[in-house]
């Protein structure tokens, strides 16, 4: 094992009983943050450390953890992009050839589109239905139809409807979900 690898595991290590004393601690009292804390641990390498503990012990999702639940799983998933990078799991020579790509898996296209067209339209949905004091569209369901490839309809539904615009996990968690979905991206390419 190399000191990468140590690293790796002291600092998820190091994740998940942070986020342990985090979650004794709104447990305990609604006045402590130490969310920032958690970024530059998750930031630092310890990500799936955290995201390991909230599957296991802490799986109820709140307005007030959304947040640093969708900023966990979008730095997880970029470094663990980066971390088969590093373990040369990429073909011998990068591209940026995205067009190429999706020419060669139109399917892909045409699921963007489609996904994108239901993102923007759930957004579409839950605007009207707050405007008329009806039934709203759960939070989880419209970040995971943005996770799941509809991002760019969910930010243009934010935005074109002024809708969830003050909300710091749509307002940059969107975004977030784009990088984390271009990275994911480049890193299919060049498998």
């Amino acid at each position: 094992m190399n000191v990468f690898e140590k690293y790796l595991i002291v600092v998820n290590v190091v994740g998940f009983l942070m986020y342990f004393i985090s979650f004794l601690l709104y447990k305990l009292t609604k006045s402590v943050n130490v969310d920032k804390i958690l970024i530059l641990v998750s930031l630092a390498g310890g990500s799936l450390g955290m995201f390991l503990f909230i599957i296991l012990f802490d799986r109820k999702s709140v307005k007030e953890n959304m947040m640093l639940r969708v900023f966990l799983l979008c730095i997880m998933i970029i470094q663990i992009v980066i971390v088969l990078f590093l373990k040369g799991a990429h073909g011998e020579q990068l591209t940026f050839a995205f067009w190429k790509f999706f020419g060669k898996y139109k399917i892909l296209i045409v699921y963007w589109v489609i996904i994108n067209f239901i993102s923007f339209a759930a957004f579409a949905i839950d605007k009207i239905n707050a405007i008329e004091g009806k039934y709203r569209i759960r939070i989880l369901t419209l970040l995971g139809l943005a996770f799941i490839g509809g991002s760019v309809g969910a930010l243009l539904g934010m935005y074109l409807l002024r809708h969830k615009t003050k909300i710091n996990y749509f307002t940059v968690g969107i975004p977030l979900i784009m990088i984390m979905q271009v990275v994911v991206l480049f890193f299919l390419m060049n498998i």
